[in-house]
């Protein structure tokens, strides 16, 4: 938002402050200033200038000679300008003077460009004639300037007078960040309210008086609105007789500072009171109207529309549409049609000033690919009861420029109207937010000057309908703080009950395997939560999978990113890609993210959403490295019982001879193992890459942070190592769940410390060996006790073919 301070004080006269001192107080109260730019920046001793004749140079056939009256003096200008002529008036940079540009058309010089007295070509110059880009201005904002030659002011102009503030260059343009809900500070007028409450001084906003000839609109055109929902008041006015000519140069000035181009009068008008009273408006070409109505409806599915700029739009039954008797017209609030764009033949208008839902608009218009003025306005959602006073606003104008007859009334379909919030005023308790002893008298002051009625019988504050932002309140606490001033409420400490902060339970496992991960030489990293469809194929799924199941995004950045992701190992082997092709040597990387398990397609509730803790690793260290990180995450966890590896996994983007379901008390928590060579060069690695990925809703409710103490133990310990000859299709896991579940409670410890296969070994076995601890917490052991746990056990491992070996 965009605003010559001008504009402002049009509406605050006897507002006088430098642009430094509006630009602290404004963004103080809550207007934030983001800059502003002084046009009057390196112009001086500018002044108006009367050529009084005009000689050839002799030495050059491009100069001439000019005696210029500069009101106290006659000065000798040589200028190479070929469209002035004897009794223009222009302006002219004295002697020691400057001007901001050239007409090089590159940047301005930050100090501008000094003029100084001088001969060109033996000719004694004392100073300029400027064109509008020497001034730092181009033809946007002074359309009528030549393309290239001198500016040339109107025939009254006084020479000697200041040509600067003739220009209207006496002024700054002020670069507001306003923030979406103050939608009326998206104006002029809203702007202006401001700056009056800011500086306590009078708010006077323009007068609009009654317009219209004798002649009634309803005998010309006729208004439907079908969804008063998406169209909440709709208001229309026509112009007979339409004069086409320029804008008076005042609107063309001030529309420029706000950098929209003048075009003509009818067009400027409409953005001018777009600009002032933050209502957009529409025109329509009356004759252009089939059956000479208008009907406020949505499209229908499958519509197409060629909108102003001649671009196909697909619509859908969401689009909020003009319509007249025939043919669609316009999207509401965003473009009219090519079939209803002005012709310089217009004879009648018809003028268009509604209220259009706000989402329905931002939807709309997201849906068509066209975001406009208009439609950045209505999509914060307007005062219905700011529509009637624009388009009057608009016919006023229209009537004083002479662009045209205005006919009497107004069509104005407003079904439900906007009434004023009221708000509890609770000056004690707006207090106790801010910290602060404003008396009740100072709020109501300040909400005086925002146009904020106090009501004594019910001790509310009426809110008007253009200050959608105020409905409770904090939000009246707010106004008071900002008017009061930030700066001066006072440093307190917080007060309440003092509450001690912690990690939820989910939380403090999260933070455990970070650390247990660092702890085991692992970096964390991040994936993206939406990848490509494509990944499945590259990790072997079969096409039958339950993970390529996605939920599907509605609004992709692309194909490679069109699905949320059903397993993070297409993140973590990019990963490990990466730095593997980067020559990074003994990479290990950690992860922890969520997939999204689709519950029924199409989605008709939220998917499952899973956090996962993946680690991979490539380099030094094997399976039962990654297996060891795994046992001393679920160690540090409280997990005590054993977990079992099933090899059966099944898992088609693993070694199929180096992978395993982990099983922890019967339940399918994770998995681990070596990366398959096929889905290895399918990322580019060219290394064993392992991976492990534990299922953290499936894992957490084994966790236990809670620890018991256990004495030391009394009485000694016994210890028997056995060896035995192993099947080779045995595993080692089904050795040590035998030993588990026959050692019964005097069992303490085992440890595996032998594995030997060789030519003193029959072909299809290999020799294991343990060293089984017993010990008992109430007495020494006794031979029998062991022996017989012993034979439990030796019973047991001989039903899996094993033998002790001699």
């Amino acid at each position: 938002m965009n605003t010559p301070l001008s504009w402002v004080k049009a509406y605050v006269p006897d507002l006088e402050v430098t642009p430094q001192e509006y630009t602290d107080a404004m963004t103080l109260t809550g207007t934030k200033v983001e800059g502003y730019e002084c046009l009057d920046k390196n112009l001086e001793k500018i002044v108006v200038g009367h050529i009084l004749s005009i000689e050839r140079h002799p030495d050059a056939d491009k100069l001439i000679v000019c005696q210029v009256n500069v009101g106290s003096e006659t000065v000798q200008i040589v200028t190479g300008a070929s469209n002035v002529k004897t009794g223009d008036k222009v302006p002219v940079v004295l002697d020691g003077g400057k001007v901001a540009g050239g007409h090089d058309g590159g940047p301005l010089p930050e100090d501008g460009i000094k003029i100084k007295k001088g001969k060109l070509r033996g000719i004694e110059s004392c100073g300029m004639m400027c064109s509008i880009e020497e001034l730092g201005f181009t033809n946007e904002m002074y359309p009528d300037a030549p393309e290239s030659g001198i500016y040339i002011l109107p025939e009254t102009s006084v020479p000697g007078s200041d040509a600067v503030e003739l220009l209207g260059l006496h002024d700054s343009v002020f670069e507001y960040e306003v923030t979406s809900n103050r939608v009326d500070c998206y104006s002029v007028i809203g702007i202006a309210r401001e700056a009056a409450a800011t500086f306590n001084k009078t708010f006077v906003p323009p007068v609009v008086t009654a317009t219209g000839n004798s002649e009634d609109v309803h005998d010309y055109l006729k208004v439907t609105v079908e969804d008063s929902r998406l169209c909440s008041r709709y208001c229309a006015r026509m112009v007979k007789n339409i004069k086409l000519a320029p804008s008076p140069v005042w609107m063309q000035r001030r529309l420029a500072a706000c950098g929209i181009r003048p075009i003509n009068n009818i067009v400027d008008i409409t953005n001018y009171v777009m600009e002032e009273y933050g209502q957009p408006m529409h025109a329509f070409d009356y004759e252009q109207l089939a059956g000479h109505e208008i009907v406020v409806r949505c499209a229908e599915d499958g519509e197409t529309f060629q909108t102003l700029d001649g671009q196909e739009r697909k619509l859908d039954s969401t689009v909020l549409m003009i319509r007249d008797g025939e043919k669609a017209v316009g999207i509401a609030g965003i473009m009219g049609g090519e079939n209803s764009k002005i012709t310089d033949d217009v004879q009648t208008m018809v003028f268009e000033s509604a209220c259009f839902d706000g989402t329905n608009i931002r939807l709309s218009s997201k849906k068509v690919g066209l975001r406009t003025d208009a439609s950045g306005k209505f999509e914060k959602g307007l005062d219905p009861n700011n529509a009637k006073a624009a388009i009057d606003r608009a016919c006023q104008l229209i009537e004083e420029l002479g662009a045209g007859e205005v006919v009497g009334g107004m069509i104005d379909i407003y079904p439900e109207k906007r009434e004023a919030k009221r708000v509890a005023f609770e000056p004690e308790r707006m207090n106790r937010l801010l910290g602060t002893d404003i008396t009740a008298e100072t709020m109501l002051e300040y909400y005086k000057r925002l146009e904020l009625e106090y009501d004594e019988k019910t001790g509310e504050i009426i809110v008007p309908t253009f200050r959608q932002d105020l409905e409770c309140m904090a939000d009246l606490a707010e106004e008071t703080a900002r008017f009061y001033g930030y700066d001066k409420i006072p440093v307190s400490l917080p007060t309440g009950e003092a509450t001690t902060g912690k990690l939820s339970y989910k939380l403090r496992v999260e933070e455990l395997a970070r650390e247990v991960a660092e702890f085991c030489g692992f970096s964390q990293g991040m994936t993206y939560s939406f990848e490509s469809p494509k990944v499945f194929d590259r990790l072997l799924l079969p096409q039958d999978s339950p993970l390529r199941v996605t939920v599907n995004i509605l609004n992709p950045l692309g194909e490679d990113f069109s699905v949320m992701r059903t397993t993070p190992l297409h993140g973590m082997l990019n990963s490990l890609s990466t730095n593997y092709n980067r020559r990074n040597k003994n990479v290990r990387l950690y992860e922890l993210a969520n997939i999204y398990l689709p519950k029924s397609l199409p989605l008709t509730e939220l998917p499952d959403e899973r956090m996962q803790f993946t680690l991979g690793f490539y380099g030094d260290g094997d399976f039962f490295d990654m297996k060891g990180v795994i046992e001393e995450f679920f160690e540090k966890t409280g997990m005590n019982l054993k977990p079992h590896y099933d090899p059966k996994a099944g898992k088609t983007f693993l070694h199929p001879g180096r992978q395993a379901d982990i099983i922890y008390d019967g339940v399918n928590i994770g998995y681990l193992g070596e990366v398959h060579p096929e889905v290895a060069d399918n990322y580019k690695i060219g290394d064993r890459a392992y991976v492990a990925v534990i299922d953290m809703p499936s894992m957490i409710p084994f966790t236990s942070f809670d620890r018991k103490y256990t004495g030391i133990a009394k009485y000694p310990a016994v210890t028997r190592d056995i060896s035995m000859v192993v099947p080779k299709n045995v595993l080692v896991g089904q050795i040590e769940e035998v030993i588990e579940q026959r050692g019964g409670k005097i069992l303490e410890s085992y440890e595996l410390f032998d594995i030997y296969e060789g030519a003193q070994i029959l072909a299809g076995f290999k020799s294991v060996a343990y060293s089984i601890t017993f010990r008992a917490a109430d007495h020494t052991l006794e031979e029998q006790e062991v022996s017989a746990v012993m034979k439990k056990i030796l019973n047991g491992l001989q039903a899996l073919g094993i033998e002790l070996r001699a």
